[in-house]
């Protein structure tokens, strides 16, 4: 059990033996990622943390590419940013604090409007869906009349509301498909967009967002990576540029990505996406080599430790959606979800 926390005293936060003894098999599972002369840093937040969020009863989301002491140490669910609101709905915690970017907090909330929905740093942005706004999406209907949009689930909970139905990058071919129509707006991440109009003969109609994280890995850097590694295996998310893409031995989602390392047991792996994803997957299968040449998302880095703690401790800062735009948002992801969820 984690010692309680005193939320009067400053002392509670430091390191001591009832501390290092109530953490030592939290850091045996991050010990591979996490140098040993840090942790008497994180591990008095940690303690607090677990403690505090079961006086709570609050759960802690995490997306794939928040740093290893928050995925593996606090976190009560793991995963992608859709992954996580569906889960963190089927909790009876009444608190939820997410681990991540502003849309996915927003996301939470359009699927859990019953409970208090809390970021811990309103600032925690996002390129890709800061990319567009749901007035682009009103001026993209009346410059293509008739035609269905689809939107990355990367998006804000405004622009969920104008479009047609969602989609994640496992399963935006499958959406676009089941839509029955010649030609389709997928927006905003336009390399995304362009994946899919590679695997499909609907005509795909892009928008010109992109993450920053993945649009700066280039098709030369893979090639130079290979040089001197010829067992090296390649994975690269679809918000990379095409001619990544090209290059990669397989194009997945976050989930997609860490299921081929499970399932090929490859002897060395890169994962062309946010450095903190490389190393909660090696956390998991410790017998693969990972190559880790990544960028940080700078966004997913405004979220630490004592800033889940002070979420926990002051309820700030909590994301509210009006109540008919996340109806609105509610139908185009439950639109998607009707059309099913492949992870790979």
């Amino acid at each position: 059990m984690f010692p309680a926390r005193d939320r009067s005293s400053p002392a509670s936060l430091e390191y001591s033996p009832a501390v290092a003894r109530a953490t030592a098999p939290l850091y045996e599972r991050v010990a591979r990622v996490v140098p040993e002369m840090e942790w008497p840093i994180h591990a008095p937040y940690i303690a607090a943390i677990n403690a505090l969020k079961r006086d709570l009863n609050a759960v802690i989301l995490a997306h794939n590419y928040q740093t290893p002491e928050i995925f593996n140490c606090v976190a009560d669910v793991v995963g992608d940013s859709l992954s996580l609101a569906r889960e963190g709905a089927k909790t009876s915690a009444k608190i939820i604090v997410m681990a991540g970017v502003h849309f996915m907090a927003e996301t939470a909330k359009i699927l859990s409007p019953e409970k208090t929905v809390l970021i811990p740093d309103a600032r925690a942005g996002c390129s890709l869906a800061e990319s567009i706004t749901g007035a682009d999406v009103r001026l993209l209907r009346q410059r293509y009349p008739g035609v269905p949009i689809v939107a990355y689930v990367n998006t804000s909970a405004e622009v969920k509301a104008e479009v047609d139905i969602c989609c994640t990058s496992a399963n935006a071919v499958q959406v676009v498909e089941s839509l029955g129509a010649p030609e389709v707006i997928c927006l905003p991440d336009e390399y995304l967009a362009q994946y899919v109009a590679s695997r499909t003969k609907v005509k795909i109609i892009t928008w010109h967002g992109h993450c920053e994280v993945h649009e700066r890995f280039t098709g030369e850097q893979i090639r130079l990576l290979r040089q001197g590694q010829d067992n090296l295996v390649v994975l690269a998310h679809p918000e990379c540029p095409q001619d990544v893409l090209a290059e990669a031995d397989f194009v997945g989602s976050t989930a997609g990505m860490s299921d081929y390392v499970g399932i090929h047991s490859p002897k060395r792996v890169v994962l062309i996406t946010e450095c903190s994803m490389s190393d909660n997957v090696a956390i998991q299968y410790p017998e693969v080599e990972f190559v880790r040449p990544c960028n940080l998302c700078p966004h997913m880095k405004r979220i630490t430790l004592p800033k889940i703690l002070h979420a926990l401790e002051t309820m700030t800062t909590e994301v509210m959606v009006a109540p008919e735009m996340a109806r609105r948002a509610r139908l185009s992801v439950e639109r998607m979800l009707a059309v099913g969820l492949p992870r790979a």
